[in-house]
């Protein structure tokens, strides 16, 4: 099966968006299953991951009544507070859905850039592994040093590295980058989510321009830890879901049939539906 491992959905009037925006206007409106179910069945796709994109435990409830109702999503990525004084208790209360695979702080938006290595992420990380959680890493390139930390310490928790950790593709300075995900690759308890890239790119981007990123990533983590994403409804900043889709199709052609089934759908099976027991509903 065609597993879509990162997307989104939500409606304005929660309230708990900050950073969404009238100024991002092709996305400042409410997306439902029914606006990504066409773009799933022309891309033969047969399950989601649903991620959240708002720091609240209202919206994880949101996205996990969604996924309840909704066979398409097979899982959903929640937040936590994970600074609250009874953070492990609420990790384990989540834990206790079934359709909550993972969780995802939003590091690139905490000040506090060695939040990742604070003492007290220790222990609410072992309890995410003792629950075959995920862990989601939205880090930005000046985070993978701490992220290797992480990882290093905690090798029985599966960690993700959404958006390939957002390289500067608009300004091609992403040099630093490519040595620092070299050296996050070298653990193998984490893996690489394709997406987000286009976003990153210049506004008239073109296949091109990601290539060497991808390469990059493909080179370092494999056809075992890659899995694509389509970033959507974010990814209507940049040429939309087909575009994405079509554009990452082109960069993976070499792939043999095998590998392709790998990257788009069968390593985010087994990484956070696996971990759970749960490959089907």
């Amino acid at each position: 099966m065609r597993i879509d491992a990162h997307h989104h959905l939500w409606t304005l009037a929660r309230g708990d968006y900050g950073w969404l925006t009238s100024d991002l206007a092709p996305i400042y409106r409410d997306f439902h299953v029914a606006d990504l179910a066409p773009l799933l069945t022309a891309a033969g796709i047969g399950g989601t991951i649903l991620v959240q994109a708002a720091p609240t435990e209202a919206e994880t409830g949101f996205l996990l009544e969604i996924a309840k109702a909704a066979d398409i999503v097979r899982g959903v990525i929640g937040w936590t507070d994970f600074d609250s004084g009874d953070a492990a208790d609420r990790i384990e209360a989540l834990a206790a859905n079934e359709l909550l695979v993972g969780l995802r702080p939003m590091v690139q938006d905490i000040p506090d850039d060695d939040w990742l290595v604070k003492p007290d992420l220790v222990e609410l990380l072992a309890v995410m592994a003792r629950h075959g959680l995920v862990f989601d890493a939205l880090v930005l390139p000046r985070h993978l040093p701490r992220l290797v930390q992480v990882v290093d310490r905690h090798p029985d928790l599966q960690f993700v590295l959404d958006h390939c950790a957002k390289p500067r593709l608009a300004s091609r300075d992403i040099a630093v980058w490519k040595d620092r995900i070299a050296d996050l690759a070298e653990r193998p308890n984490i893996v690489c989510k394709l997406s987000g890239l286009v976003t990153e790119a210049a506004p008239d981007w073109q296949v091109s321009d990601l290539r060497e990123a991808v390469d990059h990533v493909y080179g370092c983590f494999g056809p075992k830890r890659l899995m694509w994403g389509s970033d959507w409804p974010v990814v209507n900043l940049a040429g939309g879901y087909e575009r994405w889709l079509a554009a990452a199709g082109t960069l993976l052609t070499d792939l043999s049939p095998d590998q392709k089934a790998d990257v788009f759908g069968r390593n985010a099976a087994r990484v956070y539906l696996g971990r759970r027991g749960r490959q089907t509903r």
